[in-house]
């Protein structure tokens, strides 16, 4: 957008005669004998966020990995809603990513942009329960069911996909 010339030179002049009208800290109307305000008031710092770190595991079969990002987020991501979140990707027979936030029903994405499955930090052995935050994942020999608190879940297996 472009301002004429003219219009340049009110914003300019306003702000000058602005700045002009203002009292100097030694000129009239300054109060000499009392402390500025910036002197009086106690300076607030703001809150230091705490971020978190997140979890990855695995599958045994090394088709299945997820990541649980803790409530806040971590140096690298934050979830839009601000956490927890926990995300599964299967990679057979067809690339797929789960997600469960802190609230609503699952979601399954199949067109995703930023594949990177299948590692984790740990591997989370068939029969076995992982948990953390709200979230707590089952996992079988016939797939990894995982769970919200509130009871909305997903199962990721080379067989089947649901979300709720």
């Amino acid at each position: 957008m472009r301002f004429p010339i003219a219009a340049c030179a009110v914003l300019f002049s306003a702000a000058s005669a602005f700045a002009a009208s203002a009292p100097t800290p030694d000129g009239p109307g300054a109060d000499k004998g009392k402390p500025s305000q910036a002197e009086t008031q106690p300076v607030e710092k703001a809150p230091v966020r705490t971020l978190g770190v997140a979890q990855t595991f695995v599958m045994p079969s090394g088709n299945i990995a997820c990541i649980y990002i803790p409530e806040g987020g971590t140096d690298v991501y934050q979830p839009a809603d601000g956490g927890p979140e926990l995300s599964c990707d299967r990679m057979e027979p067809k690339y797929v990513r789960a997600t469960l936030g802190r609230s609503g029903k699952a979601v399954i994405l199949s067109n995703v942009g930023d594949q990177g499955c299948c590692g984790g930090d740990r591997t989370v052995d068939y029969g076995e329960t992982w948990s953390a935050g709200p979230f707590t994942c089952h996992s079988e020999r016939t797939g990894l069911t995982c769970e919200r608190d509130d009871g909305h879940s997903f199962l990721l297996s080379r067989a089947r996909i649901r979300a709720d």
